[in-house]
């Protein structure tokens, strides 16, 4: 089937909703106005349910079906902004300097409202749907503190699912895959001790600055050296802070950066590595390096099964050309696995053509997509609420 003429229908209104999220942008948790921007929809829709400050600032509404009873499935939307400043020049564009979408969630969360619109009035499927509005993805882990408090359990969810714009893949079109989809995301942070001095006596110090760029190189041996070549896995140091004079060898140095990987095992060896390395170069140079390793959001990993219903919704809406299961897995990170890993579901990318990069002040989302995510939703809930 195409796209639902009710989503076609709907697509000024709900690009009216996205257009005002975008225009007024809220970061991590502190998404007081757009949370009860989407309480007061969800209200108006006649939503059966409606549960608000979960996971501190998240909103979940609940839709009851005429069907019968029957399980609970959940439909996620993301919230939050990023601190960027927009360059876009849309006249919808932040008005909030250092506040932008520039990921899309304003689409995410409007495309859902779409969903939750249209199975309110519909309601043709058996049991319940769950659409869930989460704040702090971009960093916060708002996803995790939405299953600490209780959200699963309270909805008495069974299956639960994501969905992303993917700016580059062409409008209208939809690309998953089982397993590992996007990579978990660590940061590490490494302190070099070592004995400041005169730069023209630099026998007599212990250079921070040099042993620094010794384990910068190293690392890179744990992508090219230690990990299997049909793993994958990212070490970049992306900072690198240390002295204040020309003529005067610092005491300390301080590199940072991040590990991207798809896989828990692969995971654990790059923090092994990152401590192995930082420690055994400054030794060897007279110097103490101190490793900090924080572990981010882990590896979002698609279930088989549910991954199978996700694409066939998604077929069903586009056609069987026009969608992928056989997505690269992508090394950005999302804390919709947390979600995943309290149930099982998907999370599927939806085009949003040729525009700007996520994360790019002059991104925007393309308000074309939202028949198309609308359409994908309600297809989903009511196929695997079937009666």
């Amino acid at each position: 089937m195409p796209i639902l003429n009710r989503a076609a229908e709907l697509q000024n209104e709900v690009t009216e909703w996205r257009r005002h999220i975008h225009t007024n942008p809220e970061l991590l948790f502190a998404v007081e106005n757009t949370a009860a921007f989407v309480e007061k929809k969800l209200r108006e829709f006649g939503v059966d349910e409606i549960v608000t400050g979960m996971g501190r600032t998240g909103v979940v509404g609940l839709i009851k079906g005429n069907l019968g009873e029957g399980r609970t499935i959940g439909l996620r939307a993301d919230m939050d902004a990023l601190p960027m400043t927009e360059t876009s020049g849309k006249p919808w564009a932040s008005k909030t300097s250092g506040k932008m979408h520039a990921c899309g969630h304003d689409g995410h969360t409007a495309m859902l409202l779409g969903a939750a619109k249209y199975l309110s009035e519909t309601r043709n499927f058996k049991g319940s749907v769950a659409v869930i509005f989460q704040p702090a993805e971009e960093g916060g882990g708002g996803g995790n503190e939405m299953v600490k408090d209780g959200m699963m359990e309270r909805f008495s969810i069974a299956e639960v699912y994501g969905m992303h714009n993917m700016p580059g893949m062409p409008l209208g079109q939809f690309g998953t895959r089982p397993g590992p989809i996007m990579a978990s995301t660590d940061e590490f942070s490494i302190t070099i001790d070592g004995r400041g001095g005169h730069a023209a006596q630099p026998h007599k110090t212990v250079d921070p600055i040099v042993i620094g760029s010794q384990i910068v190189n190293a690392l890179q041996t744990i992508a090219s050296r230690t990990v299997d070549p049909l793993a994958s896995v990212v070490v970049s140091v992306t900072k690198f802070n240390a002295g204040f004079a020309h003529n005067i060898i610092p005491e300390q140095a301080i590199l940072a950066g991040t590990v991207r990987t798809l896989m828990p095992e692969v995971r654990d060896l790059a923090e092994q590595r990152i401590k192995q390395i930082a420690e055994t170069f400054a030794a060897a140079y007279g110097a103490k390096a101190r490793v900090h390793y924080g572990r981010n959001y882990p590896v979002t990993v698609n279930h088989r099964q549910e991954t199978n219903y996700a694409l066939a919704a998604a077929a069903d809406i586009a056609g069987e050309s026009q969608v992928s299961g056989d997505l690269d897995p992508m090394m950005g990170g999302e804390d919709f696995s947390y979600m995943l890993l309290s149930r099982p579901g998907a999370f599927i990318f939806i085009g949003n053509g040729e525009t700007a990069g996520l994360h790019n002040p002059a991104y925007d989302f393309n308000d074309e997509a939202i028949p198309h995510g609308i359409s994908y939703w309600v297809k989903l809930a009511e196929t695997r609420l079937a009666a």
